[in-house]
C-alpha cells in the first residue's frame, strides 16, 4: 500500500500552480461537503465546491483545496511513511508537522510548508499545507495550496481543522451527486461512483468482475479549456492508449460527429484484456462541452460485440448534463 499511497500524494502535491489566495474573511459556520465525498469543511465564504475536482477553489481562480479518501488503515500507513525526506521529494518542504485532535474526536496531522523551489523565473512560491484524517473507516488526505505573503496561514488551518465526517453515502446518493446524468442505461446499473465525476457500471448480475465475464462502461467528466476541432481526434486516441489494463490496440473506426447541436468523438477498436488475455471490444465516446467533456468507455468480450455495442451507444446518446 506504501507505495500507491506516495504515488497519490506525489499527484496531488505538485498539482496546480501558485495563484493569488483566498481574501480573508469569516468562515462559515456549517461544514459544506464536495458531491459524495464524506468530508466537509468550513469554507471561507468566497471558496465553492470545485466543479474540476473534489474540494473547493476560489471563485475566479486563486487557492484550492483538494481531497482524497482512502481506506481506514491508511491513516496508520501515512503517519508513519509521511517523513520530512519523503515529502520534500514529493514536492513539499516541511516546515512544521502537529499532530491534531478534529470534530468528534478524529485523529489527524498537518504538515505545514511550501513548494519545492521551481527553476523558472518569475514563479511566486506557493505555500502547501497536507492534512491526514483518521475517520473509523476512511481516511482523508487533504491538500491546500496559495501564494506566499498573500493568504494568511491561520485562515487555511481554520479552514482545514474544521473538517468533519459524514456517515458513507449509498451508491444512489453519490451516483445523483454526479455532475452527469444517464437517462436510458440500457440494462447497465452502477457499481461505483468515483472522485464525484465518474461511475462505473456493468451488465450482467456479478458485482466482482473477473476476466471480462460482463461488459464494464465507465463515464467520467473531466473540466478543462474547450478543446479545438483539429486537436479531437488526438486527444481520443491519447485517452484510448492511455488505458493500462488493455493492450494491442487495432482501431477500427475513429470518427467525429454532430448530433443534437453537440460535438461528439467515437472510436472503436479491437484490444486484448491484459489481465486475462481475453479478446474485448473497446468503444470510446467523447462528448465535448464549452467547459470541457465528457468520456465514456465500454468494454465487453469480442463475442459480445453485436449486441453489447448498440447498448453503449444507447447509454450514451442519453447522457444530459446537469
Amino acid at each position: 500500500m506504501r507505495q500507491s499511497l506516495r504515488r497519490l500524494a506525489v499527484a496531488l502535491l505538485l498539482a496546480g500552480a501558485a495563484m493569488p489566495a483566498i481574501p480573508r474573511g469569516a468562515l462559515a459556520q456549517d461544514a459544506v461537503f464536495p458531491p459524495s465525498s464524506r468530508f466537509g469543511f468550513a469554507a471561507p465564504a468566497d471558496m465553492v465546491i470545485s466543479k474540476r475536482f473534489t474540494g473547493f477553489e476560489r471563485k475566479g481562480g486563486g487557492a484550492v483545496v483538494s481531497v482524497v479518501e482512502l481506506p481506514g488503515p491508511a491513516y496508520t500507513e501515512m503517519e508513519q511513511s509521511f517523513t520530512d525526506e519523503t515529502l520534500k521529494t514529493q514536492g513539499l518542504v516541511v516546515r512544521s508537522r502537529e499532530s491534531v485532535t478534529l470534530a468528534d474526536g478524529m485523529p489527524g496531522v498537518l504538515f505545514t510548508g511550501e513548494a519545492t523551489a521551481s527553476d523558472a523565473q518569475g514563479v511566486p512560491a506557493v505555500n502547501k499545507w497536507l492534512l491526514i484524517v483518521g475517520g473509523t473507516d476512511v481516511t482523508g488526505l487533504v491538500i491546500a495550496q496559495a501564494a506566499s505573503g498573500v493568504e494568511s496561514e491561520e485562515a487555511i488551518r481554520s479552514m482545514l481543522t474544521s473538517v468533519k465526517l459524514r456517515p458513507a453515502l449509498g451508491l444512489d446518493e453519490q451516483v445523483a451527486a454526479l455532475p452527469f446524468r444517464v437517462g436510458d442505461p440500457a440494462g447497465f446499473r452502477p457499481l461505483r461512483a468515483l472522485a464525484g465525476n465518474s461511475v462505473l457500471m456493468t451488465l450482467g448480475p456479478r458485482d466482482q468482475i473477473a476476466a471480462m465475464e460482463q461488459p464494464i462502461l465507465v463515464i467520467a467528466q473531466a473540466f478543462q479549456s474547450a478543446t479545438p476541432q483539429e486537436q479531437r481526434d488526438g486527444l481520443a486516441r491519447q485517452a484510448l492508449f492511455a488505458n493500462q489494463t488493455m493492450k494491442d490496440f487495432q482501431i477500427e473506426r475513429s470518427q467525429s460527429y454532430r448530433q443534437n447541436g453537440i460535438d461528439w468523438h467515437e472510436i472503436v477498436a479491437r484490444a486484448v484484456d491484459i489481465p486475462s488475455s481475453t479478446p474485448v471490444v473497446v468503444a470510446q465516446t467523447i462528448r465535448f462541452n464549452p467547459d470541457g467533456y465528457i468520456r465514456a468507455v465500454g468494454v465487453t468480450r469480442a463475442d459480445q460485440r453485436s449486441d453489447v455495442l448498440p447498448l453503449f451507444r444507447q447509454v450514451v446518446d442519453s447522457l444530459q448534463m446537469k
